[in-house]
Formats: structure tokens, sequence, C-alpha cells
């Protein structure tokens, strides 16, 4: 089996993250910058733009019509839909981004001053820190095993040449990239401090017996 995953096209997020969505003190209560993250972020025209490379490259990944899910995100849904036309995805809960529950959109000066408890998970051990609030996940508990719920109902389900398509978020593809490739999640959360994985990467993998090797990895050129 092939799995494809690939990193959400560049959102409004994204690109205004130190200038529109985090302001201290933070406009929105936790619950509503959550809503806001999941139902209303789209894709900025770079992020088009990235749709558009997509478009032209996964089917040089795809030997026969994919099996393409998506996270819940509104930005995630997006580039499923523009750069897989034709394909409509299966939306997931266990592609979501990283929950950062009362923590979403809060600058580290807010966050740290209300939640002082934080501040060390999150500086120094960023893979065990559970945003404050319900609902909040850390990467090594929750949203690894989301990734793993995912790659098992994958392998239950999917036949031996089956093409599958992850639309998903950066905190997400950590987990999925822990689990096929068999290595320590806070390797790639330090990889990550360095350089995360650009907006539309796509990442290949193929499944040998039970176990997943990376073939492939191509970045935007927009």
């Amino acid at each position: 089996m092939r799995l494809v995953l690939v990193r959400h096209a560049e959102s409004t997020e994204n690109a205004t993250k130190n200038s529109g969505f985090y302001q201290n003190p933070r406009p929105w209560t936790g619950s509503a910058a959550h809503a806001l993250s999941r139902d209303l972020v789209g894709l900025t025209p770079r992020g088009f733009r990235q749709c558009q490379w997509l478009r032209r490259v996964l089917p040089d990944f795809l030997a026969r019509d994919p099996h393409v899910f998506s996270s819940e995100y509104r930005r995630a849904r997006d580039t499923a839909e523009l750069a897989l036309p034709g394909w409509p995805a299966d939306v997931t809960a266990l592609l979501n981004e990283q929950h950062y529950a009362d923590a979403t959109y809060m600058t580290f000066e807010e966050l740290f001053a209300l939640y002082p408890d934080t501040q060390d998970d999150r500086q120094h051990r960023k893979h065990l820190w559970t945003p404050p609030g319900e609902g909040g996940e850390s990467l090594a508990g929750a949203v690894t095993a989301r990734a793993a719920g995912f790659l098992a109902d994958l392998d239950g389900v999917a036949a031996p040449d089956a093409v599958a398509v992850a639309v998903t978020h950066h905190t997400a593809l950590l987990a999925l990239r822990s689990l096929l490739e068999r290595r320590p999640v806070t390797d790639l959360v330090e990889e990550s401090r360095e350089r995360k994985v650009p907006n539309g990467v796509v990442l290949v993998y193929e499944r040998r017996g039970a176990v997943y090797y990376q073939v492939a990895v191509a970045e935007p050129d927009c």
C-alpha cells in the first residue's frame, strides 16, 4: 500500500501569525479561538498556488485512484478539494491539528502569565506540553494516539495495492512520521525547531509487510 501525506497549503494563519491572530491580550475566548481556527481559517493566494502545484504533482505518486482523507479543519479540506478534484475526501478528526484548547492563539507572554506552570514543558519539553483547558492535547499523547488510530484503521481496510492520501497539519505530521519512520517524536520536534516541513509538502510512504518506508518527498516551488 502507498500512503501519501500532505501538509495543508498555506493558510491565512500561517501567513499572518505574528501580526493578525496572536494578539496580546487575545480578543477571543479559548473556545471561540479554536472554532475560528477549525472552521474559518482558509487559504492565502500563495496557498491556492500551492494547491495548483499539488494538482500537477500528486498524480505522479498515485498509481491508481486514491482514497483521500482530510482533517476537519477548513484549510485541510480546501487543500484536498483543490488539489484532488474528483476525489471527495473522507473527513476525519484523527488527522486534526493538535488541540490547543484555552491556549489557542495566545501569545507566549499571555500564556505564561495566565498559566505559569506550563512554561517549562512548553519551552523545553514541547512534545509533553498539554495546553490548558478542556480538550488540550499533548503531541506525544493524544495527537500520536490519534495518528496511530488513523494508521490502524487504514491498515484494517486498505487493499495491498491501495493508495491513500491524507491531508493534515504540522503537528499531526510529526506524530504520523514518528510512527511511520519509527523515530522518536522528540527528534522530529527538534528538527522542526530548525525548519518545519513547508505547507504543501508531499511525503510518500510504501508499506512492505507490516513496515512503512519513505520513498519520495516533494516540496512546492511556490
